[in-house]
């Protein structure tokens, strides 16, 4: 192989291009990192992950890692939905721990307030929807694409989802998402 990735694994141009093209010399993951103080990397999340809400780009890892803090959260996902003023928003879907799944506005009030203390107001999600459970492929890694087509109702054609661990998380989400739907309209509407 060239030193310079040019031959990698006899790939097409476009391979090389993802990953040798945007830092010359090296390769390109497509993970951000930062190194601290004490010289240690960390690993924040993918790149294609990051959002841009209203000019700042937040990692959605990020966004995670301070919902995953709060002990009613075993775990998170966060994706970024359009927004027509603000370009994007963070819409987080929540698993909540059984013993605090009575009472989710207290829960995601605090989750709130977590975020805007420990990132920023800015990255405070614009919609959270709690789930039982997150779309998962066998090997653990969660199916984004999938939070991203419910959240942004273009569940018509949700690809191929024979790789889930269990295909029927995405009934349970839609159905929980329609749910939070009508509670929406339906607080919009005492507003008026």
């Amino acid at each position: 192989m060239a030193r310079d990735g040019s031959q990698h694994l006899r790939r097409p141009p476009e391979v090389h291009d993802a990953y040798f093209k945007p830092y010359p010399g090296y390769y390109f993951t497509g993970d951000g990192a930062f190194r601290s103080d004490d010289g240690f990397y960390q690993i924040t999340g993918r790149m294609d992950d990051v959002i841009n809400v209203s000019g700042h780009r937040l990692g959605t890892a990020e966004i995670e890692d301070a919902l995953d803090e709060h002990p009613a959260v075993p775990e998170s996902a966060v994706i970024g939905i359009p927004h027509d003023i603000k370009g994007e928003v963070p819409f987080a879907f929540v698993v909540l721990k059984e013993e605090f799944s009575d009472d989710p506005p207290v829960v995601l009030q605090q989750l709130r307030e977590l975020i805007a203390t420990k990132i920023a107001k800015y990255a405070v999600p614009d919609h959270f929807l709690v789930v039982k459970r997150l779309p998962k492929t066998r090997s653990g890694k969660i199916m984004r694409r999938i939070l991203r087509k419910v959240a942004t109702e273009t569940t018509g054609d949700l690809g191929d989802v024979s790789t889930l661990d269990d295909p029927s998380v995405v009934t349970e989400i839609m159905d929980a998402y329609e749910l939070y739907r009508k509670q929406r309209g339906a607080e919009e509407k005492k507003k008026k």
